[in-house]
């Protein structure tokens, strides 16, 4: 049994379940959640019987950091970490003057079939448990020696189609016997699963939620993102629309923009048509190239002037800080490379 995924409660039964007081179970969730200790024998204040039942009964599996690239740049790293099974996923961590953000991934892999994004090439191999995904938080804090202030759901993967382990993760991280993070300061992406949306916005969660929109007409948004032969653009937008009502969370539209597809000023004033009368937030991106796609990014001007067009309809936009170009940034292209490396290696 997968110990860091479980919650309080169900610590507490386990331990219970054992013969063991209900106190017990505060004590290692704190040694799991607050000082992040990496096994049971770094746990001192449990007796060594108890850890080595502890140890028979449950797993505690740590993420191992394979690769770090630091941007000569900005100081931004990326991390590869080897999980259990011998999947890899990839992280990131990035220093802003309001404090230091992570941006983890959710899944192995992601069968959303985005065209511009490196990660969904080889489709899904399969979702992080919770435990995955805060060893990413957990293991960056411990490799930076820093404070983790916000987290992205951004990195690999289909949030929204891990549901499950991703509400878990949420909960495990801002429980204050924990990391006691803020849920104003972890941000949800999601390529629009409208069902998924619907459920999140009654879990009395304060997180951010992100839509990649990329587009504003549902013909464009089919080019770019296959989800949206299932879920048009009013369903989705109808369901962001609920998630601001149910939760008072401005809603963050996520726009890549590739140059001749989707960033003309017919686009923008389409689009600010679109988001017009909705408390919202437009974060413009203009697209990370991939050797096996043909999208290109457009002059700098022509993005100023995508974003001017936009605020000049009353849409608040920023065009995103680019942090680390010179390490593979974009989502799937480090974990892409490493495991081309290691085929090639073992055709060798």
């Amino acid at each position: 049994m997968d110990i860091r995924s479980l919650n309080k409660e169900e610590l507490t039964a386990e331990l219970l379940s054992m013969g063991e007081k209900k106190f017990r179970a505060g004590q290692i969730f704190r040694w799991l959640h607050r000082d992040l200790a990496d096994s049971f024998a770094e746990m001192t204040n449990l007796s060594l019987a108890l850890r080595e039942k502890l140890s028979e009964k449950f797993s505690l599996e740590v993420p191992q950091a394979v690769q770090v690239l630091t941007s000569q740049i900005d100081g931004t790293k990326k991390f590869l970490f080897d999980l259990a099974d011998g999947n890899v996923i990839e992280s990131v961590w990035m220093r802003y003057h309001h404090g230091n953000s992570v941006c983890i991934s959710s899944q192995v892999g992601c069968r959303m079939g985005c065209a511009f994004c490196a990660s969904t090439l080889d489709g899904l191999v399969r979702g992080l448990t919770p435990a995955e995904m805060l060893g990413q938080v957990y293991q960056i804090q411990k490799l930076t020696g820093e404070r983790v202030d916000s987290v992205v759901v951004m990195g690999s993967g289909e949030p929204l189609d891990n549901y499950d382990s991703l509400v878990r993760f949420i909960r495990l991280l801002t429980d204050p016997e924990g990391q006691d993070l803020s849920g104003r300061a972890i941000t949800v992406s999601t390529c629009g699963l409208v069902p998924q949306m619907y459920r999140l916005a009654d879990e009395g969660l304060s997180i951010t939620l992100a839509l990649s929109l990329h587009a504003s007409c549902d013909e464009t948004r089919v080019r770019l993102m296959p989800v949206a032969k299932r879920y048009k653009l009013d369903e989705v937008l109808a369901a962001c629309d609920n998630y601001f009502e149910k939760t008072g969370r401005r809603v963050s539209y996520e726009y890549s923009l590739v140059h001749g597809v989707n960033d003309t000023l017919a686009e923008a004033k389409a689009l600010a048509g679109l988001l017009g009368g909705r408390n919202c937030h437009v974060n413009l991106i203009p697209v990370n190239p991939i050797k096996e796609r043909n999208f290109t990014r457009g002059p700098r001007e022509e993005t100023l002037a995508f974003k001017n067009m936009l605020e000049k309809y009353g849409i608040n936009a920023t065009i995103r800080r680019e942090m680390g170009r010179d390490i593979d940034g974009a989502c799937g292209q480090l974990r892409r490379s490493y495991m081309e490396k290691g085929s090639e290696e073992r055709r060798r």
